[in-house]
């Protein structure tokens, strides 16, 4: 079973597949996000939603499953293509977020153009707690929603933001009660306009945000912690708690 369902239309639907792992990030399901992703790219879609399967949008990084092998700047690198992406496709992502947005979760959301939360959304990056080092580019994009200040905060202290107050900092544009029937209904408002002029006002809104030396920056940083004592004994207190 694939752990990304893609259904191609005029709005495309991308949906993590995950369910009974809270759609907990591993390198199949980064492997399939991509494919889905590229698979969108080719395709003649005007507008894409991204949700989840199940009770939550993306609980962040399976820390169950056993430490992964091989080259790790490879893989970091790999998880950090999802928000390449998501900023390289022509067409605007909207984000549909319920239940958890966790570390890459939430990162995953960031990538995206557009955030709508369902009212029970909750959003963390727990990363430094864990110590680990944030590799979706959040460094760079959760200051711009946020004020560096408060993203200082939300990284440093690790706390979860519930919907309301994730709109009230503007890190999502709206929570409502049915958040994959409006992301949809965005996507297809958007999927109406010209579809060059909105690829066009998506780059050109995107031209000042440097991603990529904040990519670049947060791999070095992760290959740094991965390697430290902190992260093996976080982890594995993570998976006693079962």
């Amino acid at each position: 079973m694939s752990c990304v369902e893609v259904e191609i239309d005029a709005v495309a639907q991308v949906r993590l597949n995950r369910p009974e792992r809270l759609n907990a990030v591993s390198p199949a399901l980064v492997d399939d996000l991509l494919a889905a992703l590229d698979a969108v790219a080719r395709s003649d879609a005007r507008a894409v939603v991204l949700s989840g399967r199940g009770r939550a949008f993306c609980a962040g990084h399976d820390l169950k499953e056993p430490p992964a092998e091989g080259d790790s700047r490879a893989r970091l690198e790999r998880l950090q293509d999802v928000t390449r992406r998501l900023r390289a496709l022509r067409q605007p992502v909207i984000a549909a977020v319920h239940g958890y947005a966790i570390g890459a979760g939430a990162e995953f959301a960031l990538g995206c153009d557009l955030i709508l939360a369902a009212e029970d959304a909750v959003f963390a990056f727990p990363e430094a707690g864990l110590g680990l080092s944030v590799t979706g580019a959040a460094s760079r994009l959760l200051p711009q929603l946020v004020g560096p200040l408060k993203a200082k905060e939300l990284l440093l202290l690790g706390e979860r933001v519930p919907a309301a107050e994730a709109r009230r900092l503007g890190l999502v544009n709206a929570v409502v009660p049915d958040v994959h029937a409006k992301a949809t209904e965005w996507a297809e408002r958007v999927a109406g306009h010209p579809a060059g002029s909105v690829a066009l006002a998506k780059r050109a809104l995107d031209a000042g945000i440097d991603v990529e030396a904040a990519l670049e920056l947060e791999v070095s940083h992760a290959l740094v912690t991965e390697h430290t004592p902190e992260v093996a004994r976080s982890a594995e207190a993570f998976r006693s708690r079962g």
